[in-house]
C-alpha cells in the first residue's frame, strides 16, 4: 500500500518562511502526480501545488511566486517551500498521490487523488 507522510509545518510569522516535506513508500513506480493540498477551518480542501514525474508543475494563483514544490526521485520525497507567508495560509496542508489511475486532465481536483497523508498544520500570524 501506499503511504505518505508529511512533515515541516509549524508556526511562523506573517512574511516567513517554512519547507513541507512528504516521504512515499510503498508502491512508487505508479505514481503519475504528486500534489500539495490544503484545508482551513471550515473551508474546503484546495490544490496548492502539484508535479508530475517528469517534473511539470502548476501552481494555484494565491501560491504563485511564494511556492515552490519540488521532488527527489531517489529519495521518494516531495517538498513544498513556502516563503512569504500571510496568515491566508493558514491550514491544514496535505500530501496526496495519483498511483496508477494514469494521466488526469484537473490535477488540481482533489478528487483525482487516491492516495494521502495525515497532514501536516501551519499556522501564520499577522
Amino acid at each position: 500500500a501506499q503511504v505518505l507522510m508529511e512533515s515541516g509545518g509549524g508556526s511562523v510569522q506573517s512574511g516567513g518562511s517554512l519547507r513541507l516535506s512528504c516521504a512515499a513508500s510503498g508502491y512508487t513506480r505508479g505514481i503519475y502526480y504528486m500534489a500539495w493540498f490544503r484545508q482551513a477551518s471550515e473551508k474546503e480542501r484546495e490544490g496548492v501545488a502539484t508535479i508530475d514525474s517528469d517534473g511539470i508543475t502548476t501552481y494555484a494563483d494565491s501560491v504563485k511566486g511564494r511556492f515552490t514544490i519540488s521532488q527527489n526521485n531517489a529519495k521518494n520525497t516531495m517538498y513544498l517551500e513556502m516563503n512569504g507567508l500571510k496568515p491566508e495560509d493558514t491550514a491544514m496542508y496535505y500530501c496526496a498521490a495519483r498511483v496508477r489511475l494514469g494521466p488526469s486532465s484537473n490535477r488540481m481536483s482533489r478528487y483525482e487523488y487516491n492516495y494521502w497523508g495525515q497532514g501536516t498544520q501551519v499556522t501564520v500570524s499577522s
